[in-house]
């Protein structure tokens, strides 16, 4: 990338960053998977360089293009709010498992193995407050039908799809968290993807199903790994994945503080958890460990110890 580009680059994510309530505090010439140039951002909330994220985008990136600054401006809004979080870096999935998301490496490359997909490589790992050790190396691989679906292969346009593939892989116990180990696949097809509703689908989930995600996730994020520090819960990245609205999760949000389980911020989009949400430890301990469970591998034992009829 030379001298100019990249300067260029610089000014046009500094002033999408300012926009959206965020400073750059940094950045860096890095490289992707295949070798190519790209550049490194570390951003943070404007007046609190205690939380911050990467942005990582190629010298490919055309920043000038009006569809794709607006959506990078949405990404970047959105990521305002979840540094706001206790733990940015953490999501909840479905059965209860607390993650952390990181060592991502953007933008998606072309397969080295002769598959016509393209990947990227990050890390996942169990975050129960219990300094686990339990983690997945993933390499989600996009087919090129559903690459034509992403306006840009960088991380503003596919970081959320992403995750929430990484999740919805995991709850169907494709996924396992190991303490060593090799990178396990997380395919990204078009059956994520509706393109008659042009939106993306994950999981249907009903009221009751939702309202007890988020009280998980109060618990979870803000309760055990935030210490009580308000956490975002009209994130609409866990729309995304739960298949609904930011308006819809606002409702049952609303509903749990009812419940005297959460307290609501003023703006009612961050929330915090009571005594009584705190009181239910020993049930999502034992939802942690019966997803844990569920996602790992069984054998038949008379198979391994050589009774077969093979």
């Amino acid at each position: 990338m030379g001298m100019g580009t990249q300067a260029v680059l610089a000014g046009q994510v500094e002033a999408a960053a300012k926009a959206a309530g965020l400073g750059v505090v940094s950045s860096e010439v890095g490289q992707d998977f295949s070798g190519h140039p790209t550049t490194r951002f570390m951003l943070a909330l404007v007046g609190d360089n205690s939380k911050t994220q990467v942005l990582e985008l190629s010298d490919k990136f055309d920043f000038s293009r009006a569809d794709l600054l607006a959506e990078v401006g949405v990404y970047l809004g959105e990521a305002a709010k979840r540094l706001k979080n206790p733990r940015q870096d953490c999501y909840l999935t479905l059965h209860g498992l607390p993650l952390s998301f990181e060592k991502f490496t953007w933008p998606f490359h072309a397969s080295t193995s002769g598959a016509d997909t393209f990947l990227v490589h990050g890390e996942v790992r169990l975050e129960d407050g219990e300094s686990s050790l339990l983690h997945a190396k993933v390499a989600a691989s996009m087919t090129v039908t559903f690459a034509e679906i992403v306006k840009a292969p960088e991380q503003p346009f596919a970081e959320g799809f992403i995750y929430n593939a990484v999740r919805k892989t995991m709850d169907q116990g494709q996924l396992e968290l190991v303490k060593s180990g090799n990178r396990q696949p997380v395919p990204v097809t078009t059956r994520y993807y509706s393109p008659w509703k042009k939106q993306f689908s994950f999981n249907d989930t009903t009221e009751a199903q939702r309202q007890e995600y988020l009280a998980a996730k109060v618990f979870w994020l803000s309760g055990v790994l935030g210490g009580g520090e308000p956490v975002w819960v009209l994130d609409p990245r866990d729309a995304q994945y739960l298949n609904t609205t930011v308006e819809e999760l606002k409702k049952n949000a609303m509903a749990l503080a009812g419940e005297g389980l959460v307290r609501l911020a003023t703006d009612t989009e961050y929330a915090t958890p009571t005594e009584a949400l705190m009181g239910l430890r020993a049930q999502y301990a034992a939802e942690v460990q019966a997803a844990l469970t569920f996602i790992k591998p069984t054998f038949n034992e008379e198979m391994r110890g050589g009774h077969t009829n093979m």
